[in-house]
């Protein structure tokens, strides 16, 4: 509890992009509204400016517990890259989770740069897929729920206007740094150059001390000196 208040969950539950209010029946649209947030912090992991959206899903996986406490109360792990063959041509979803209160599927896209008006099409057919072939009888139509780097909140609701199927989009944080109390303690770059310096050199020394004997040696044989 004193997590989600340091990180403000007041202020991201129910602020994501979304058209529920159109796709979602009244008296479950406050309520699937809460459920979501923007943004969602996932400090827990770590990625540089070179990192892909597998490498994105690869390391929300190694702490899918996390990613479970950051979702949410309700949220069920399905699978990664679950795969649905139509039409001859696979076809993969991200992530997929079932909301145990809400009776739905959630499909999840990662996208590791900013919001795009062509991941609604996308997210529309996948979430077609999921009511055709994962809805169950006691189940409601599935969610689609859109994670980018950053998200640009009025390209967003033109991108999702006149979308019948029900779409949130929201932004995720990630640590790409060290934290600076880590930081600190850590040696800089010239401290472990020194270092590495400093452990050669020292490495160096007993070859040389035995070089330089066996050179004193033969000056001496050479001047006629006793050894």
């Amino acid at each position: 509890m004193e997590y989600q208040i340091e990180i403000g969950l007041f202020k991201s539950q129910g602020s994501l992009v979304n058209n529920f209010n159109t796709t979602i029946p009244s008296y479950e649209c406050d309520l699937t509204t809460q459920i979501f947030k923007d943004p969602y912090n996932f400090d827990f992991i770590m990625l540089n400016e070179k990192a892909k959206e597998r490498d994105l899903e690869n390391a929300l996986m190694t702490h899918v517990t996390k990613v479970l406490l950051e979702l949410g109360a309700g949220f069920a792990f399905m699978g990664r890259q679950r795969k649905f063959e139509i039409g001859g041509k696979e076809f993969f979803f991200d992530l997929l989770f079932y909301h145990t209160k809400l009776r739905r599927h959630v499909i999840i896209e990662l996208k590791i740069g900013e919001f795009e008006p062509e991941y609604i099409g996308k997210m529309n057919f996948y979430l077609s897929i999921a009511d055709d072939q994962l809805k169950g009888v006691y189940d409601e139509a599935a969610i689609g729920l859109i994670l980018c780097k950053t998200n640009h909140k009025v390209v967003a609701e033109y991108a999702l206007r006149d979308i019948t199927k029900p779409i949130g989009i929201a932004e995720y944080r990630i640590t790409q740094q060290l934290p600076t109390e880590f930081k600190d303690e850590l040696p800089s770059i010239e401290d472990i150059e020194q270092r590495i310096d400093d452990e050669i050199k020292e490495n160096q020394k007993p070859e040389e001390t035995k070089i330089n004997t066996i050179l004193d040696k033969l000056s001496k044989l050479n001047s006629g000196e006793s050894i």
